[in-house]
C-alpha cells in the first residue's frame, strides 16, 4: 500500500472549535481563575483591615448604594444580549453575532458612564485611610475588567463588520461572551463588600 493511500484526508474538517475544544476557551478560563484570586485577595485584604480597626468604615459614611445597585441591574440585564452573542456565534451567524455584540457593547459603555458616578459616590477618597484605599482598589480593580473586555467587545465587532473576517471570530465572540459572565458574576460579592459590609456591624 502506498504511502498516498495511507494519508487521512481531514480538508472538510472545520479548523476551530468552541468550548473545550478550542485552546481559546482553555486560556479564558485561566485567565478567569487567576482574576478570581487577584479578587478574592482583594475582599481578604477588606475583612483583614476591617477586623483590625475598631470602627468600620474609617471617619466615612457607607457608600451611596444608589449608583452601585444601578449599575448591578444594568449588568444582570446585559447578561441577555450576552446569551444571544453566544448562541449566535456557535450556529456561525455572522449577521446576529455582529448585532448582539454592537448591544452588548452599548450596556457596557453604560456601565462605564454609571461607574464614574459610583466613584464619586464612595464618599472617601482612595488616599483618605485604609477603607478608602481598599474600596476604591476593589472597584478599580472590576472598573479595569470592564474596561478591558469594553475594548475586546469593540474590536471584535468591528471585525465582524467589517473585516478581516475569519471563522474563528466565532470562537472569539463566544469566549468573550463567556468572559462577560465571569466579569458581571465576579461583580456581585465585591457590591456586596463595597456596599452591604460597611452596614453590618459585628
Amino acid at each position: 500500500m502506498s504511502a498516498a493511500s495511507d494519508a487521512i484526508d481531514v480538508r472538510h474538517l472545520p479548523s476551530f472549535g468552541f468550548g473545550a475544544r478550542s485552546l481559546l476557551w482553555w486560556a479564558t478560563s485561566g485567565l478567569m481563575l487567576i482574576e478570581s484570586t487577584g479578587f478574592a485577595i482583594g475582599i481578604a485584604m477588606y475583612f483583614y483591615l476591617r477586623d483590625i480597626n475598631a470602627a468600620w468604615p474609617l471617619n466615612a459614611p457607607p457608600p451611596d448604594w444608589r449608583w452601585g445597585t444601578l449599575n448591578t441591574i444594568v449588568l444582570a440585564v446585559s447578561m441577555v444580549p450576552n446569551a444571544f452573542v453566544k448562541r449566535a456565534a456557535q450556529r456561525r451567524d455572522r449577521g446576529a453575532t455582529r448585532a448582539w455584540l454592537v448591544v452588548c457593547l452599548l450596556f457596557a459603555i453604560a456601565f462605564l458612564v454609571v461607574r464614574t458616578f459610583e466613584f464619586a459616590s464612595l464618599n472617601v477618597t482612595w488616599y483618605a485611610n485604609a477603607y478608602g484605599s481598599i474600596v476604591w482598589f476593589l472597584l478599580g480593580l472590576h472598573t479595569t475588567h470592564l474596561v478591558t473586555d469594553t475594548i475586546d467587545t469593540a474590536v471584535l465587532a468591528v471585525l465582524l463588520y467589517v473585516g478581516p473576517f475569519q471563522g474563528k471570530r466565532f470562537v472569539d465572540a463566544s469566549e468573550n461572551a463567556l468572559y462577560w459572565y465571569f466579569v458581571v458574576l465576579s461583580w456581585l460579592p465585591i457590591y456586596a463588600v463595597i456596599y452591604i459590609a460597611p452596614r453590618i456591624h459585628p
